[in-house]
């Protein structure tokens, strides 16, 4: 077990708040958080779990080592423990059922273990419980499954889940009821519903229903639309997948069925092209040797080819119907879980016990290819198949806007309590002290006491909830509905960016959530994979070093310098070759001369590479072609191939290369395939009697099994690998072994048992593999490009000038990883000084950190504070120069690189604060050697602590954790699968889109969001304290000063579409400006738009606005005379002309608000102030409202147009005043960059427009890109080959695959493996 994985288990194991589940000796689960007491012997060494074992100083937990090693990828949607099937008891079949879910564990475990008791009955926790408990509806999780092929009765006595499938959530019937309770679990809607439930009491409410029904009815109405639709596609999907066709043995006889009548224990066949029905255990092929190929791309993404071999026993069976259909082979295996890679079980057949694993098995979802037709037998069926279980619902994702939102509804609701209770104390008073004696005018209800002191305490008590009604609209009820359509509407526009398109790939940026968009403009910190990320994870063999010897650079005769290699340098020709390929450049003339020379050395080199890997070769169009699991390993057979050891063929038990023109075969004896934990691969030939080990791996580990006696070798080895980790090379060593036979045919036989094994398999053939490879010789070792993306370093820069930290995350080793920090201009020379951690013990790491925490500060304290220079300087000569100052970019800043040994120490609990506090001080961070799970315990670290917010971006598997972990995530639809873009939140197709992704659409959605939320308060307030003014003047007696239906639609109809527009179209500067000057970007970090600060500020406009709104035209009319002498100082006409200000203040505001004027913004504003004349005039003078006439018989008199314009200039006039007085006095970045905009457009008709961006220097100009060799592919066809035949001895007849991504798989032109088209999945 790798080192880093030791450490990191004992960090997990020794975490205090991690539960673990183990068993005692009756079999009873407990939960060792709470068990964790000492042995009764005081001993103090607890009691073993059901998955430790004890290794002389501490209990390893076996169980947790497993999944550490499998991988954090693997499990990211989480363990399915929600999954059940029903309960069965047949312990005499050996159903092993249990009612305590616990964590899914090897095969091996399961047929081990005793059937474990039941759970004493005890007092149930909740009232489900309670119900499950009385119904008996209580559901178990099977720990073994058992199955007989073809025979249907005994495997429906299991009940097993059927293969129908259902995503939906809602039916016809059901929908209106399960909808409205869905929806009125949100607490605006369920507080809109009480008040409907209030107005409807006659006795309390002095507003019509309608005035709360409309509002909260639309609500309901737009959000059941999009809930309907959105669920009738899932609909539409499940019915599309659940009538797919197939073929099923029946009774020996093969008829067509729909997937949904398919079950556990059916034999199907399956043709080429087509989806596989079910999770199924492959028995026979059209294929020869029992092969056959698929493709899984909508299971993680991957669009390259993977083998699958059926076992040689069931391969017999062939197409015979009559014999497939009396096959009776029984099937036990492992219940149902969510590890796509991983399957153990046995089958039962003509008395052999025959071991299962995942390359017998097909999952659903995958498509055949390139095979006639199959046969399986059904596993798992519907819910219970991987691809099923891993469909778990994504966690739910919500913005500090959200959350802040939540808490300024919830202060608003408590004001608009306090201002109830003001007019219910007012009213009380009142009518104590004045209205008892107008009863007789104002007589009393009946259901009010007669008597003074009982009745006004009744009617303030009435009034409350009056007032409630009244005053509701302060608490927005379209808010909600306002902000998800601006989100959506920004997602769109996110789609449809054209220059975030990437040509290569024809790949458009998208969104795939709708709630997260401003948020996009406040991230703070970014975590970042590197390959695949910030490099293309396109190899090209490079360099290498053989016995001791350096190869790849060119050298200078006369200085002895190393010379930059350019475009115009004259590569090798190798074109003598007859399978050379052209794209393959190699400039060194040395090696080929040596190879011309028959360098022995030489010659094993190329010969290893030839031959050690998994690579499958094809036959296209007469040219030779290679399908490799990573780019790592097809890089590196294409480098043979091109200096003359061409992979040309493998067959079942032999590889045939030709070396320098001769063909040479060698008998396949065993494949040691790779792994994330032994990062190396092995396989082990025989020819001319001569068994012989071939080994490359990491250099790590493989020089841990060298043969002593090669120190001089190593040392100049070394040297070697380290210049190449300098120049950011992927690098990799390569050691051989001759065997004994009669050693390796012992070994072979324990190899074999292990391979079989029930118990502990994996393990112990790790422990046989450790064994066999030690006592290696070095040959040499090789060195990959991986080159960097177009335009990182200016996104990196102009990233780090926006304020935004960046941590690289990488599974490459420490130089590699500091050196592409410097290509990519992370890391800078200017940077006072790279702090490196390192140790191998908690103690040590906790002394580098408070050394490194002490230098920080006494440089901090030694600096004085600088001044900030102007960030525009608007003169001739300077016009459009950026002479902005970066904080702490005057002394240069630190960096922090770490290893995932030191890591591991850093997360835990006693030093987290301290890594964090240096980290954050740090410009930037590299964490290096780090796996999975620690990319997410790095992240969720600074969640926690920093309170800020997080963006994580990668490209593959190994990401998925940070990705899912951030607050968003960001996939790139690179080379590695699109497991990290079904993951994330938005995909790009290059990291460079990053930086357009932020600064320009996360900040303009920020803005947005944020000038309409201050905007959607402020007219809001502006509309409901109208009501509380004018409770002074009608003895707090709940009448509305409005029409009824004026309330209903103000947010609805008269002020919604303007600011939507506002919200959806916005932008103080052009998106050229939002990249040119990276730290318009600031106030987003600093929450400056929109906090409880802006919130009040909003919340005291809207309550002047309702004062002035309210006392002008209320001093205007109070006493006022039409131009005939009739007093216009009634209710209707008072309430009709504060309504009609109102519009046009508000909508006057939004013109002063509006930056970015459209065409929709015109008609949305002005189009708003006519739509509100019309359906006034339509519902009084058409419907018959009760305020009919009254706003056409004050607009008939030229008080009405005086009262406007003084209402209109007294709230106007301040607000410009204002405005002008900070922009021309204290202007902000946005501001200046805006006059600049004008500036410039005014001078574009005089001269042209330089681009000045602002880019820090480099290090020094580099030719390669810097990145360390991380075993970037997963394990390979490495068991494929060894357990049987694995390649067809014949072409195939299908030809080019035609679904649409041929061309990624077999393309018209020969592959160039500088470009590899079968990508990894898995880097550690």
């Amino acid at each position: 077990m790798d080192d880093d994985f030791e450490l990191e288990i004992l960090d997990l194991e020794d975490n205090p708040n991690r539960s673990r589940v183990r068993k005692r000796s009756n079999g009873h689960a407990v939960n060792n958080a709470h068990h964790e007491g000492k042995k009764a012997d005081g001993s103090g060494r607890k009691e073993p779990g059901e998955n430790e074992k004890w290794d002389g100083t501490h209990w390893e937990n076996v169980e947790l080592r497993e999944r550490v090693v499998e991988g954090w990828a693997a499990r990211v949607v989480g363990i399915a423990a929600s999954q059940s099937t029903p309960k069965v008891k047949d312990p005499a079949k050996g159903r092993v059922l249990t009612s305590k879910p616990t964590i899914v564990q090897s095969f091996g475990d399961f047929m081990k273990e005793p059937p474990p008791s039941k759970k004493p009955p005890g007092r149930p926790s909740s009232i489900y419980e309670h119900l499950n408990n009385l119904f008996n509806f209580s559901k178990e999780l099977e720990t073994e499954r058992r199955i007989i092929a073809n025979d249907p009765e005994h495997n429906a006595q299991y009940n097993y889940a059927k293969n129908y499938i259902k995503t939906s959530k809602y039916t016809f019937f059901n929908f209106v009821p399960y909808n409205l309770f869905e929806q009125f679990q949100r607490l605006a809607n369920f507080y809109f519903l009480c008040l409907l439930v209030l107005q409807l009491i006659p006795v309390i409410s002095s507003l019509t229903p309608v005035t709360t029904a409309v509002p909260l009815i639309g609500v309901l109405m737009v959000t059941a639309t999009k809930d309907a639709y959105d669920d009738y596609q899932r609909h539409r999907s499940d019915n599309q997948v659940n009538k797919r066709k197939s073929h099923v043995l029946r009774k020996g006889q093969l008829k067509e069925e729909i997937w949904s009548k398919v079950e556990v224990g059916d034999v199907i066949r399956m043709e080429n092209n087509q989806f596989v029905a079910a999770d199924i255990l492959l028995i026979s092929t059209s294929e020869p040797n029992g092969l056959c190929y698929i493709e899984t791309s909508e299971l993680d993404g991957e669009t390259n080819l993977k083998c699958k071999q059926c076992l040689p026993e069931t391969e017999n069976l062939g197409h015979d119907d009559s014999s497939i259909g009396s096959f009776r082979g029984e099937i036990r295996c492992e219940p149902p879980n969510n590890q796509l890679n991983k399957f153990d079980g046995v089958l039962n057949f003509e008395g052999k016990q025959l071991s299962l694993d995942n390359d017998k098995i097909l999952l659903r979802g995958c498509i055949l290819r390139n095979t006639e037709w199959c046969y399986g037998v059904v596993v798992f069926a519907g819910k219970d198949t991987k691809l099923m279980m891993n469909s778990g619902k994504t966690k739910f994702k919500r913005t500090s806007i959200d959350r802040l939102l939540n808490f300024i509804i919830l202060g608003i609701v408590f004001f608009l309590l306090s201002m109830c209770l003001f007019c219910t104390i007012a009213c009380g008073i009142w009518e104590s002290l004045t209205g008892q004696y107008f009863r007789v005018f104002l007589p009393w209800d009946s259901l009010i006491p007669p008597d003074p002191p009982g009745g006004p305490a009744v009617i303030a008590l009435l009034v409350f909830f009056s007032y409630a009604i009244v005053l509701n609209t302060v608490v927005p009820i379209s808010l909600y509905v306002s902000v998800e359509v601006i989100r959506l509407c920004q997602s769109f526009l996110i789609n449809w960016d054209d220059a975030m398109y990437h040509h290569a790939t024809k790949t458009h940026a998208k969104a795939r959530t709708t709630t997260l968009n401003e948020e996009l403009g406040q991230i703070e910190y970014i975590f970042s994979d590197k390959t695949g990320t910030l490099t293309q994870n396109l190899m090209a063999f490079n360099k290498c070093s053989i016995a001791g010897r350096s190869y790849g650079d060119i050298i200078d005769p006369r200085t002895g310098e190393y010379l930059e290699i350019s475009e115009y340098t004259r590569p090798v020709d190798l074109s003598r070759n007859p399978f050379h390929e052209a794209s393959f450049k190699f400039y060194d003339h040395g090696l080929v001369d040596a190879l011309d020379g028959g360098d022995p050395e030489c010659e094993a080199f190329f010969r290893l590479l030839a031959l050690c890997h998994t690579v499958m070769p094809e036959e296209s169009k007469g040219k030779l072609e290679y399908q490799a699991q990573s780019p790592d390993e097809g890089a590196l057979v294409s480098a043979a191939r091109n200096f003359g050891f061409v992979f040309k063929s493998r067959t079942p038990n032999s590889i045939t290369i030709f070396a320098k023109g001769v063909q040479e075969v060698y008998e396949l004896l065993c494949i040691l395939d790779f792994n994330n934990v032994r990062k190396r691969m092995s396989v082990i030939l025989k020819k001319d009697g001569k068994i012989r080990l071939y080994c490359k791996g990491a250099d790590s580990i493989v020089y841990e099994r060298l043969k002593d006696g090669q120190d001089s070798l190593k040392y100049h080895t070394q040297e070697h690998l380290d210049r190449f980790a300098g120049e950011g090379l992927r690098t990799l060593c390569l050691a051989y072994k001759d065997l004994d036979e009669d050693y390796f045919l012992d070994w072979k036989g324990r190899h074999h048992e292990a391979a079989i094994s029930l118990e502990r398999r994996e393990e112990k053939l790790d422990e046989i593999y450790e064994e066999i490879e030690k006592n290696l010789i070095l040959l040499g070792a090789t060195a990959i490009e991986d080159k960097l993306q177009d335009g990182v370093p200016q996104t990196i820069a102009n990233l780090a000038v926006a304020g935004i930290k960046i941590w690289v995350l990488t599974g490459d080793k420490q130089e590699t990883a500091i050196n592409i920090g410097y290509s990519c201009q992370l890391l800078t020379d200017d940077m006072l000084d790279i702090f490196i951690i390192d140790a191998q013990n908690a103690s040590d790491v906790e002394d580098q950190l408070r050394k490194y925490r002490e230098e920080i500060r006494n440089v901090a304290a030694t600096n004085q504070p600088q001044t900030n220079l102007s960030v525009v300087t608007f003169s001739d000569e300077g016009v459009g120069q950026d002479n902005l100052s970066e904080a702490g970019e005057s002394n240069g800043g630190f960096a922090l690189v770490i290893n995932g040994h030191s890591l591991v120490w850093a997360l835990n609990p006693k030093l987290e604060l301290l890594f964090l506090e240096v980290a954050s001080q740090c410009r930037a961070v590299i964490c290096c050697r780090v796996t999975p799970l620690q990319k997410a315990m790095v992240v969720d670290l600074v969640k926690r602590y920093k309170k800020a917010v997080t963006l994580a971006v990668g490209d593959g598997a190994n990401d998925v954790s940070m990705i899912k972990t951030a607050h968003i995530g960001v996939g790139i639809s690179g080379q590695e699968g699109l497991q990290a873009v079904l993951a994330s939140d938005y995909s790009v197709a290059q990291f460079k889109f990053l930086e357009r992704l932020l600064l320009v659409h996360g900040r303009w959605s920020y803005y947005r969001m944020c000038k309409f939320l201050r905007y959607f308060f402020y007219k809001n307030f502006a509309f409901t304290l109208c009501h509380f003014w004018f409770a002074f003047f009608v003895a707090f007696s709940a009448q509305t000063l409005f029409d009824p239906m004026f309330i209903s639609v103000y947010n609805l109809f008269y002020t919604s579409m303007p600011v939507l527009a506002l919200g959806i179209f916005e932008q103080d500067v052009n998106s050229k400006n939002s990249i040119k000057f990276p730290r318009l970007y600031t106030p987003g970090l600093q929450n400056a738009l929109f906090n409880k600060r802006e919130f009040f500020r909003s919340a005291l406009h809207g309550f002047l606005t309702s004062c002035v709104l309210f006392f002008i035209p209320f001093g205007a009319y109070y006493n006022g005379m039409d131009q005939e002498g009739r007093s216009m100082a009634d209710q209707q006409t008072f309430g009709s002309v504060v309504a009609t200000i109102l519009v046009i203040v508000v909508t006057m505001q939004m013109c002063l608000d509006t930056s970015y004027w459209t065409l929709f913004n015109h008609i949305t504003i002005w189009g708003s102030l006519i739509f509100y004349l019309l359906l006034q005039y339509f519902y009084n003078f058409v419907i018959g409202g009760e305020y009919v006439g009254a706003l056409s018989k004050a607009m008939g008199e030229p008080l009405f147009y005086f009262t406007s314009l003084l209402t209109i200039v007294v709230l106007m006039l301040p607000v410009m005043a204002w405005r002008f007085y900070w922009v021309d006095v204290r202007p902000n970045l946005s501001d200046k960059v805006r006059f600049k905009q004008r500036h410039d457009a005014k001078m574009a008709s005089k001269r042209s427009e330089h681009d000045m961006l602002r880019t820090p220097s480099a290090r020094r100009s580099r030719r390669s890109v810097r990145s360390g060799y991380a075993f970037a592919h997963q394990e390979g066809f490495g068991r494929l080959i060894t357990s049987g035949k694995i390649m067809r001895p014949r072409n195939m007849k299908q030809g080019p695959i035609s679904n649409g991504r041929a061309t990624n798989l077999r393309p018209d032109n020969k592959i160039s493996f500088v470009a590899p088209a079968a990508p990894s999945t898995v880097e550690v």
